[in-house]
């Protein structure tokens, strides 16, 4: 093989490295639009809810993941007791998972249901 032919094979590959990166750049561009629409507002959301579930407190009006409304008469470190009615005069209360709150209102919501 000659010096002239050694240059020749090494010039034609060289577009072919390029090409083969043109070519993933779509693929790339892909990845980097769904990082942006869908991947980094999840982990945003993720973020709000562990926060508001760490904000808990005695006396916040709360929605559960289930569609139960009520409010917070006891908070421990994995659970939340929410007071959901009285019956008989004495309040019914229910036990949850603190990740199972899934909105916290304004006070006075409930009153004005």
């Amino acid at each position: 093989m000659s010096a002239l032919d050694t240059v020749t094979h090494i010039i034609a590959q060289a577009p072919a490295e390029g090409n083969a990166l043109m070519g993933m750049l779509p693929i790339i561009l892909m990845f980097v639009i769904l990082y942006f629409l869908m991947i980094r507002p999840q982990m945003k959301r993720q973020k709000e809810h562990r926060n508001m579930v760490a904000n808990l407190a005695k006396g916040d009006e709360v929605i559960t993941s289930g569609g139960i409304l009520g409010k917070v008469t006891k908070v421990t470190d994995s659970y939340i007791t929410v007071e959901v009615s009285d019956l008989a005069d004495k309040p019914v209360e229910v036990v949850f998972q603190r990740t199972a709150v899934s909105a916290v209102l304004p006070k006075g919501t409930i009153k004005s249901l």
